[in-house]
């Protein structure tokens, strides 16, 4: 191979083809996957193999993309949404999704890890589709498919670390940095020397998701573990560039950040913020979460009291200052001025299920007459709705963490490392994230029976009316009363009451909730 400029090496053969294998031999002898692979179809630590996403022949030219206020997001994991667990299998599904009401079907990271089971965080080879999904053919066949009945795709990306097997970036430059530190190691190099080709690593794999997949969004992964002193930071950079190119390409596609800071710079525009469409705002979780079970450990000792509930909905952030026992320090900023469509909501996702020890559901965690006034809180509130697999009809099953490291020394260090990390827990009752039962355990049922069927049908028509008053909700921000757990949501169009308890409140029964319409009108259940 040839270096030119800026340290990037080319080689060219006029025999290389759609489908023809390849590797990098250092001079010693060591052969390493491209790091850029689109495909990798033996794993990450076997050659890699060319593909041409020009080949695929696309159904959707008419598709645009949904604007940011409409998005209801599904995020689901290919790996247990079916029992198949391919992207192939979750597309004979998205009927049934379209049918509940959501909009955006939200994919936890599709990259290459080492074996064949992980959430996806573990991913080493940003560039390329597991191959046990399907390979990046079976992902183009999924957006198309999504597109074809109208339901926008977002795509989890991880760009502040790299999973621990299958990792050989060390070995073609310095994509590392000593001088950051991130809860897995070193801090990737965006801001040191060498770190122009190390930022267009990141952005190139961006937009590839983008222009070659015809991803609508993309979910950047724990931002807040990024650093970058650099005078613009990589997520503003990235995200000034997706958006350029879906402005050429006459797409609506929004770059949405995962983060922990409750910061509005994520959202505010340039050049005093970052510029991205939205960003996950945990509060109205954690604070609706501990309103109901109780917790108050670790992060929740923040929340619990009704006026906790009441500051997320009104404000999207509870904390915008004030003291935090957690963190021991002021947290958050003021969102004065910023739209309700620029915070995403849920009540439960893969990280608040499956970083618990056994990895329960909301569902298990409260009575099942609860849930419906916790969805119709969260449904017709503001901000966008995050809805995670399996919440609409009552899913017990776990979500579990789980790996397949091939790596015995690396595999036995996770077990342990699961069970260390609740150490206050009985470990005997804590699954195994490499046991392969573990993984199946965590795979849905998608029961229709009963009582499931009957809360399916609840979160149809709270989508229902929410598609109906999109406009209202996208606009204002609610006025919210609270009585005890009786909560008053104000709109011009509609109020919503909700009762978080089981305890009757005035006309309103126990975890029931009801939704009056301005014209005098009534719909909803009581």
């Amino acid at each position: 191979m040839v270096r030119s400029e800026g340290g990037i090496f080319s080689l060219t053969r006029a025999d290389a083809r759609s489908g023809s294998r390849y590797c990098y031999v250092f001079g010693d002898g060591r052969a390493r996957p491209d790091p850029a692979s689109r495909r990798q179809p033996e794993g990450v630590h076997a050659p890699s193999q060319i593909f041409d996403p020009g080949a695929f022949k696309w159904s959707d030219r008419s598709w645009k993309g949904l604007p940011l206020e409409s998005l209801i997001i599904y995020e689901l994991h290919v790996g247990t949404f079916t029992s198949e667990g391919t992207l192939d299998s979750a597309a004979r599904r998205l009927e049934d999704l379209a049918d509940l009401g959501v909009s955006c079907v939200e994919l936890m990271p599709v990259q290459p890890f080492a074996g064949q089971r992980n959430w996806g965080y573990d991913g080493v080879l940003p560039y390329a589709v597991h191959e046990g999904y399907g390979g990046p053919e079976a992902l183009q066949r999924f957006v198309d498919a999504a597109h074809r009945i109208g339901l926008a795709v977002c795509l989890d990306v991880v760009y502040n670390h790299f999973g621990p097997e299958g990792n050989y970036l060390r070995e073609f430059g310095p994509y590392f940095s000593s001088r950051h530190r991130s809860p897995w190691g070193d801090g990737i190099n965006y801001d040191g020397p060498g770190s122009n080709q190390v930022r267009r690593f990141a952005i190139d794999a961006a937009l590839q998701w983008v222009r070659d997949f015809h991803l609508d969004a993309l979910r950047l992964d724990a931002i807040h573990a990024i650093a970058d002193d650099s005078p613009r930071h990589i997520v503003a950079e990235l995200a000034e560039e997706v958006r350029r190119f879906a402005s050429s390409a006459d797409r609506r596609v929004h770059v949405i950040a995962e983060s922990d800071l409750n910061s509005r710079v994520i959202v505010d525009p340039p050049p005093k913020g970052w510029g991205l469409a939205a960003m996950w705002a945990d509060d109205f979780h954690h604070a609706i979460h501990t309103l109901l079970t109780q917790e108050r450990a670790r992060f929740y000792a923040d929340f619990g009291k009704p006026e906790h509930l009441v500051r997320a909905l009104t404000r999207g952030f509870t904390y915008q200052g004030e003291h935090s026992t957690f963190r021991g320090r002021a947290h958050g900023t003021d969102t004065e001025g910023l739209a309700p469509s620029r915070f995403v909501f849920c009540l439960q996702n893969h990280d608040q299920v499956g970083n618990r020890p056994r990895g329960e559901r909301i569902s298990s965690l409260v009575p099942h007459e609860a849930l419906p006034a916790m969805a119709a809180t969260l449904l017709l509130g503001p901000g966008l709705p995050l809805l995670f697999m399996g919440e609409e009809y009552g899913e017990t099953r776990p979500f579990l963490y789980f790996t397949s490291h091939s790596d015995p020394d690396l595999a036995r260090a996770v077990s342990e490392g699961r069970k260390k990390e609740f150490i206050s827990t009985a470990t005997q009752d804590i699954p195994d994230p490499q046991d392969p039962s573990t993984f199946e355990r965590s795979k849905l049922t998608h029961r229709r029976d009963g009582r499931h069927g009957a809360l399916r049908e609840t979160y149809r028509q709270l989508l229902a009316l929410r598609r109906r008053y999109q406009a209202c909700i996208a606009a204002e921000w609610p006025r919210v009363r609270a009585d005890g757990r009786r909560f008053l949501l104000e709109r011009s169009e509609f109020d919503l009451e909700v009762n978080l308890g089981p305890e009757s409140s005035g006309d309103l029964p126990g975890w029931a909730w009801k939704v009056s319409l301005r014209s005098g009108q009534r719909s909803g259940r009581a």
